[in-house]
């Protein structure tokens, strides 16, 4: 039994056939921005991107969620769906993403995390900055709030529509308590210890121009971790796949493909 409920979680689909991709968004944000991948994957896999519980179109959770709340119910999401997923995690989402395959090895068949962290929690500056954004959003209100913060997410030089969609994506997804409960999960998150356990092959994605988290944050993650491979993508902020997608999904196709025939000619 998980602390939160799947059946009040809302889930983008893409495709009907092949192996599942489960997609995991960032901390201000909600499914929607993973509307290039899902049309780039449905051709060879079913996909899902969740909206987090407590964002957008999916219900409140009951009480405060940790992260290993966040994984089980993921891990809950993929039983449902199969029993193995490749999981797609961007920015917090691939905080998740991370947990999830230390606690489930046997769900992940692979990890594509983008633009991510090891948590908040790494230093007391950091978990504060975190949770400073709680009151910032209970102050500000959603709308407010995603016009100050979204247009960090891009590059500098990112079109005027993206910028608005990522912002119009944030102030539509974004709401207390679900956003303060995943503040506080990052704000208490360290996962240097741990990266050495994850077995899944890893890919690490990282815009060159990331203002949010960095290339430093996530060449961390690429050091940090067993099978992986560490990409930077040029011309993007920390929302790379929704700033240069095409570049992004062929990266991430490449790895589906790969480990997806690796583990069908093993048998």
């Amino acid at each position: 039994m998980t602390a939160y409920d799947i059946a009040g979680l809302h889930l983008e689909r893409a495709g009907t056939d092949g192996p599942l991709v489960l997609c995991l968004h960032g901390i201000g944000s909600s499914s929607a921005a993973f509307a290039p991948q899902l049309q780039a994957l449905e051709a060879d896999f079913r996909v899902l991107a969740w909206d987090a519980p407590g964002y957008a179109k999916s219900a409140d959770p009951e009480g405060e969620l940790s992260l290993d709340d966040y994984a089980e119910t993921a891990a809950a999401v993929i039983r449902a769906h199969g029993g193995r997923a490749h999981v797609l995690g961007v920015s917090w989402g691939g905080v998740i993403a991370l947990r999830l395959a230390t606690r489930h090895p046997d769900l992940v068949l692979s990890l594509t995390v983008a633009d991510s962290t090891t948590g908040s929690g790494t230093s007391p500056e950091k978990a504060a900055g975190m949770r400073a954004r709680v009151t910032e959003l209970a102050q500000l209100g959603p709308r407010a709030f995603a016009e100050q913060r979204g247009p960090r997410l891009v590059s500098p030089q990112a079109p005027y529509e993206l910028v608005q969609r990522v912002v119009d994506t944030m102030a539509g997804s974004i709401r207390l308590p679900g956003y303060g409960h995943a503040a506080e999960a990052m704000a208490t998150t360290d996962l240097r210890g741990e990266l050495a356990r994850v077995t899944a092959p890893t890919l690490v994605l990282c815009g060159d121009q990331d203002r949010v988290t960095g290339p430093e944050a996530s060449q961390v993650l690429a050091g940090g971790l067993h099978r992986t491979a560490y990409v930077i993508v040029k011309d993007a902020g920390h929302l790379a796949n929704q700033e240069q997608p095409e570049h992004f999904n062929a990266w991430l196709l490449s790895h589906l493909h790969i480990v997806t025939n690796s583990k069908t000619s093993r048998g």
